[in-house]
């Protein structure tokens, strides 16, 4: 049977009661790590949305591991606990069979930055800068920076602040954790050739390049209970020559399946470029039809996936499993209920909400009146 945008899909042992995923946005609201009530009102909306899915912003494992001031975190007890009041309140309201994922991260080199609002560069001295880390001591971008090279001794403890913040989202009560190897952060910073120079064990080659993503992913699904989707957002070309590309896509989800990970999402970018990227409604799709053809993982597609015929059609010809929205679900928390109306689908609401179906003020849209 032909699979649509609202059929159920199990990603692992979680299942999922339809195709949309919110996808993790960061939102540079945190206090020191902590969730505030930005995030609470955020997250409530997300989880009445309609998306069967729901993923929360790159979290990061180390303070030092944030992209800015304002970025999540889980590495400490009281990251854990502001997060716990946050998806707490969110189940509370969330419609029936909502699953909640959350993207952990570490910033590596991209890291010590102003929020995007403040201007998006590196902190200057007067910011409360701190020092970054990356495979090799290669800047993000011309005046950024020059981060640490790693040595392996903290690249043993990174691995295990993947560990740690893996253990705190299960008992915070996560449905799923993502482990972020894309958008230029660290994972990335390894995976890359772009960013990765080292000629020990954990850059030598192609496949020296893939041990850190390799090893976190071990770690971290060893960690958790067996009943928590491990997945990974992974690059499927950094759009530069010499840089990763879709084959590179595909070799590292197929060892990912065999550590034992339930999905990948399918990203690009992020390591800057000489290369101009032709950004268009589903631009990345066919990077997420490429790994899907060559693995048995589930995989998600992501990339100004805009209107709900698009997201349906990606399902139903099999480009993806799954689809993130992004955008369209900021612009819109009720993507997913005016999709599921066009699409002739009867997805369940709010019952506060209920008497908005448009079965029931037919033609108040148009006229601007209500019942």
């Amino acid at each position: 049977m032909t699979q649509t945008l609202f059929s159920p899909l199990d990603i692992g042992p979680v299942q999922v009661p339809n195709r949309v995923a919110v996808a993790p946005m960061c939102q540079y609201s945190a206090h020191d790590g902590c969730a505030s009530d930005w995030h609470l009102q955020h997250l409530m909306t997300l989880a009445m949305s309609g998306a069967g899915l729901v993923m929360l912003e790159a979290t990061a494992v180390e303070r030092a591991g944030r992209i800015t001031h304002g970025c999540l975190g889980l590495y400490s007890d009281e990251n854990e606990r502001a997060l716990d009041r946050v998806l707490k309140a969110a189940r509370s309201v969330a419609l029936p069979g909502t699953r909640f994922g959350i993207q952990i991260s570490h910033a590596g080199r991209k890291g010590s930055a102003q929020r995007p609002w403040e201007g998006g560069g590196p902190l200057a001295a007067h910011e409360d800068p701190w020092t970054t880390v990356a495979p090799s001591a290669l800047p993000h971008d011309a005046g950024w920076h020059v981060p640490e090279e790693l040595g392996e001794s903290q690249i043993e403890g990174i691995l295990q602040s993947f560990v740690q913040a893996a253990r705190r989202a299960e008992r915070v009560g996560f449905d799923v954790v993502e482990l972020h190897m894309a958008h230029g952060y660290l994972l990335h910073q390894f995976h890359s050739p772009l960013a990765n120079q080292r000629r020990d064990r954990w850059g030598d080659g192609p496949r020296g390049r893939m041990a850190l993503p390799l090893a976190v992913a071990h770690a971290v699904r060893e960690a958790v209970s067996a009943g928590i989707a491990v997945g990974a957002r992974i690059t499927g070309t950094d759009w530069e020559s010499g840089g990763l590309a879709v084959e590179d896509a595909v070799e590292l989800t197929k060892a990912l399946e065999s550590a034992g990970l339930a999905y990948v999402d399918v990203t690009s970018g992020g390591i800057p470029t000489k290369t101009p990227i032709a950004v268009r409604p589903g631009y990345q799709v066919p990077l997420a039809e490429a790994v899907k053809s060559q693995s048995g993982i589930v995989v998600r597609a992501v990339g100004l996936i805009v209107s709900p015929g698009q997201a349906n059609e990606i399902i139903a010809s099999s480009q993806a499993d799954q689809v993130a929205i992004g955008r369209g679900l900021l612009d819109n928390p009720r993507w997913a209920w005016h999709a599921a109306d066009q699409l002739g689908i009867n997805l369940p609401r709010p019952p506060q909400y209920d008497r908005a179906r448009p079965a029931l003020w037919p033609g108040a849209r148009q006229t601007g009146r209500v019942a």
